[in-house]
């Protein structure tokens, strides 16, 4: 997370020639950001953990807009320049909740005349006034005449802005988060106030970065205990069998069952329909979802369907159809289903088994091309499968790792932290769905618009808060134990990136992408830190 001092980029917007109705300021801005799907570029680097970043580093400065809040703002760019001004302001913080600080902001008599005089002066050199040459000085009431003293009010209280807001936010220097200030008095306020008083009052509203909370204190995380469910499906010994049976399976032949029902190691067609089971027979109902037509069945695979599905079915002949009752488990993945009584019916459509060739080391470059033992072959999957299994431990040790931290933290999150981590969260949702499904621009259009965003945020706000905690924590991590990553990783992944994004023919900022690589290797460090400082223990499910 990076904590930025607010700069500014702006200038009064004059126009060379003027007319009377002309207003040289962008005004009626509405305070509105839409979402953008077509600004969100975002890549992973890491091989097995997503450390979604909740905001990016903005290390180069780049202009932003401060709005007046009301049906009619008006927006103002604030510039970088921090001059002197000719007397101090009255700047009152006040803090308010999710990290949140208020600051009311008077600004004296004397400076709102300083900058009306160079509102002036500047209007002097751009106007083009008939009957007076270009440069040559204008009577001052002529000019406003000319330009029409709206437009010189207005153009004021810009110039008061610009060059006051950077004052003003002396007090957060180095908290505020950066694109999260807003002025938040009315434009139509400041006028009336300045036409009556001379001065300007105005609030300012900036999030300010969070503290982060250690419970039960700030050595919490250094004495982790982490109990990882591994999934027994990813056991390498279990999966290299597996792929074994499947590679050898595949360069035998299908034939055809004759005089003889379905035994375990058959691959039988079925047609199956389900009811479930009720004393009402008036409330008997179908069960679409256990339903199949053509549904191919490999009787080797009887552990993937409903217990005592394939017992039912064992000795039945093509052709044949047989009705039984089941029971779906507590455990089952449907919960709509779980605990239900049903009646199957299937129908044998087809029936075949398998005609295998001899399994000696005549057929081993057929399993795996190159390997010329049985044993090659096998010793080759194992080995893939344990990487794959170490991968899977790992990422799943990583996990409960960042859900045990995430738990740990007290954090007073700002509004605009978790709606850029959600807007990118939502913006990553919609790339994979743009690359699986090719959405035309009607679809994009729907899912882009900001009422389908807010729905996003407000479904998933619990999601997106937990990873915004996760992700503080691993950054205060980091700078409590002084950790480091190696330049040349850096410079390696940077690279990677951007050849992704060429490849994908997508747009990219160098600079971002090298502020998000930076942010996840220190995330990887901070993970390898904690996993060699915790206690894992690793059960079976």
């Amino acid at each position: 997370m990076e904590v930025c001092t607010r700069t500014f980029t702006s200038f009064l917007l004059f126009n060379p020639s003027f007319s009377s109705n002309s207003l040289p300021l962008r005004a009626n801005a509405k305070a509105t950001t839409p979402f953008k799907f077509s600004s969100l570029k975002l890549s992973y680097f890491s091989p097995h953990v997503q450390l979604s970043q909740p905001f990016r580093s903005r290390r180069t400065s780049s202009p932003f807009t401060l709005s007046a809040s009301s049906s009619s703002s008006s927006s103002v760019s604030v510039g970088t320049e921090k001059d002197r001004l000719p007397a101090e302001l009255k700047v009152t913080e006040t803090e308010e909740p999710n990290s949140r600080v208020r600051l009311h902001v008077e600004v004296p008599s004397l400076v709102c005349e300083d900058c009306y005089k160079r509102v002036i002066a500047e209007f002097m050199k751009q106007a083009k006034i008939p009957g007076f040459r270009p440069g040559k000085k204008v009577p001052e009431s002529i000019l406003i005449s000319y330009v029409g003293s709206n437009n010189v009010q207005k153009a004021t209280i810009e110039s008061i802005l610009r060059r006051t807001i950077s004052h003003a936010m002396t007090s957060v220097t180095g908290r505020a988060l950066q694109d999260s200030v807003r002025i938040v008095t009315n434009f139509s306020e400041m006028e009336e106030t300045y036409s009556s008083l001379g001065s300007l009052r105005y609030d300012v509203i900036v999030d300010i970065a969070p503290e982060i909370k250690w419970i039960p204190d700030n050595n919490a995380y250094k004495n982790l205990k982490i109990v990882v469910e591994i999934d027994s499906d990813i056991d390498a010994h279990r999966m290299a069998e597996q792929e074994f049976k499947r590679r050898y399976k595949s360069i035998g032949s299908l034939r055809v069952v004759t005089g003889r029902g379905l035994q375990v190691g058959d691959v039988v067609v079925l047609d199956i329909s389900a009811t479930t089971i009720d004393q009402d027979e008036t409330n008997v109902k179908s069960i679409p979802s256990a339903e199949s037509k053509g549904f191919n069945f490999d009787t080797e695979d009887g552990d993937s369907v409903l217990p005592g599905f394939l017992d039912s079915i064992i000795g039945i002949h093509q052709g044949e159809s047989k009705s039984f009752p089941l029971v779906f488990p507590e455990t089952w993945n449907q919960e709509n289903l779980r605990g239900v009584h049903a009646q199957f019916t299937v129908e044998c459509k087809e029936l075949f088994y398998r005609d295998l060739p001899e399994l000696d080391d005549s057929i081993a470059d057929k399993l795996l091309p190159g390997c010329t033992t049985v044993q090659q072959v096998k010793d080759y999957l194992l080995q893939r499968c344990l990487e794959v299994e170490q991968t899977a431990r790992e990422q799943a040790t990583d996990n409960a790792i960042l859900y045990q931290i995430s738990k740990m933290v007290e954090i007073d999150i700002p509004q605009s932290l978790f709606e850029e981590q959600g807007r990118q969260l939502y913006g990553a949702n919609l790339l994979e769905i743009q690359g699986k499904m090719k959405l035309n621009e009607q679809q994009l259009a729907s899912l882009s618009s900001p009422k389908a965003v807010n729905e996003y945020l407000e479904h998933q706000k619990e999601n997106i808060t937990n990873l915004i905690k996760q992700n503080l924590a691993v950054g205060d991590i980091y700078r409590r134990e002084n950790l480091q990553f190696a330049t040349e990783d850096l410079v390696k992944e940077v690279e990677n990136s951007i050849a992704e994004f060429k490849r994908q023919n997508q747009e990219y900022d160098e600079e971002r992408v090298k502020d998000q690589v930076q942010e996840i290797l220190e995330g990887a460090k901070v993970l390898e830190w904690l996993r060699e400082h915790a206690e894992i223990q690793y059960i079976t499910r």
